[in-house]
């Protein structure tokens, strides 16, 4: 039998991480190990619980979210994913949450289904944001000249020549950029999930891509979706 993920709640109110905790743990492959109500609890709890995934709340006393990020991210001994999940939809959360190395970004008005796939998809080692976010990256970092901002080395991913990429790497980079999911890819092309974890490591590899987002972003710097 598989492991259940173990999740990490990180949020300054408990009647939200009773809540996350509640629609969480209603799925058989979730169990939440903690909770921490700001940031230096959250790299505490994450340095000792070793969850497979941190929900991080943005605003909190003390230390926030995206430099309690950062501090876990930048751990070696702390392998956590971490989804920034938070009531304000503002582009400065955002590229400081991608450059923190956050796994995804996630709006507390989204549906609970989407807090589960979010917990799933991050730590299945992918990168998840919420549509309307993506496109937001998108339009910052794909069109137009390079940026030069202190996120570009987190989102935009290097202008290699797409050439090295095989047919169906590049079929694969396609859907990635219609925002599917390696489950979804696999029915998409008649292929095992496992055969498309494998194209996109190596398309991400390839294009020096650190996740998915970047190679998002990569896909329509190139007219490729």
């Amino acid at each position: 039998m598989t492991s259940a993920l173990r999740v990490l709640l990180v949020d300054d109110h408990a009647v939200m991480r009773a809540g996350f905790r509640m629609i969480l743990e209603a799925q058989d492959d979730i169990v939440v190990v903690g909770e921490a109500a700001d940031g230096d609890a959250a790299v505490a709890a994450a340095s000792t619980l070793h969850p497979d995934v941190i929900c991080m709340d943005v605003q909190m006393p003390g230390v926030d979210g995206i430099e309690a990020t950062r501090r876990i991210v930048a751990d070696p001994d702390i392998a956590s994913a971490v989804v920034i999940v938070t009531t304000f939809d503002r582009d400065d959360y955002l590229f400081r949450a991608l450059d923190a190395g956050a796994s995804g970004f996630l709006l507390k008005n989204a549906g609970p289904e989407d807090l589960v796939t979010a917990v799933r998809v991050a730590a299945a080692g992918d990168a998840l944001l919420a549509p309307e976010v993506t496109r937001r990256v998108i339009e910052r970092f794909a069109g137009g000249p390079e940026p030069t901002s202190a996120h570009t080395a987190a989102v935009a991913p290097i202008d290699a020549p797409v050439v090295d990429l095989t047919d169906r790497e590049r079929e694969v980079l396609l859907l990635v950029a219609q925002a599917m999911s390696n489950a979804e890819i696999a029915r998409e092309l008649y292929i095992g999930e496992a055969t498309v974890k494998t194209h996109v490591s190596n398309v991400l590899q390839k294009l020096g891509a650190r996740d998915r987002v970047a190679a998002v972003v990569y896909a329509h710097r190139h007219g490729l979706a």
